[in-house]
């Protein structure tokens, strides 16, 4: 026969009780542990996401800023120019600059480098085939890449500019990517 006391006689009579208040603990402990394991994810998510100041790429001087940054008053020691001269020969060396740019010669290059590997050699992501001329123009899943006459609205321009493209490899340098605005802006041709 087993030893009879208090303790043994209290749980025999309450172990119903006893089952239903560990059960509703250990749910009330799973439930606090669940909220805080959330609630540690969402915090340090939330703060990676707000940490990182949104990064603008520098925008190019266009023709005009270059023209008022000439007009600007000269110091005491700078030889003083007529302003006349000075837009005239601004706007025609940025002119010159930009009326050179070839797909040919100057764009293709550029794919063939930094993105043909992803979007035409080994694979066509997203549907977008860089290998020709023709093919770019066809576009992607996601419609049309190239906007000609406007980098702002081509979408080939602003992966480029928000860095998402090139996914893989070194990024387009700073030279390569006004190269590829002045090409679409001149109207995207092929010459």
């Amino acid at each position: 026969m087993k030893p009879h006391n208090f303790f043994t006689s209290f749980a025999a009579g309450h172990s119903k009780f006893l089952r239903i208040n560990i059960v509703n603990f250990t749910e009330d402990k799973m439930k606090k542990q669940t909220l805080l394991i959330t609630a540690l994810i969402l915090t340090i998510a939330l703060s990676a996401c707000g940490s990182s100041a949104p990064q603008t790429p520098p925008e190019p001087v266009t023709a005009t800023e270059a023209v008022s940054q000439l007009m600007e008053e000269p110091n005491a020691t700078e030889s003083t120019v007529p302003a006349t001269e000075a837009p005239v020969a601004a706007t025609t060396a940025n002119d010159s600059t930009s009326a050179n740019v070839s797909f040919a010669a100057d764009i293709k290059p550029i794919f063939d480098v930094r993105c043909i590997k992803c979007h035409g050699v080994e694979r066509t992501k997203e549907g977008l085939d860089m290998q020709t001329y023709e093919n770019i123009f066809a576009g992607s899943r996601n419609g049309p890449v190239v906007e000609p006459g406007n980098a702002d609205n081509s979408l080939l321009v602003q992966l480029i500019v928000e860095g998402e493209m090139p996914n893989r490899g070194d990024p387009v340098t700073p030279e390569e990517l006004q190269l590829i605005i002045d090409w679409v802006n001149q109207g995207a041709l092929n010459n």
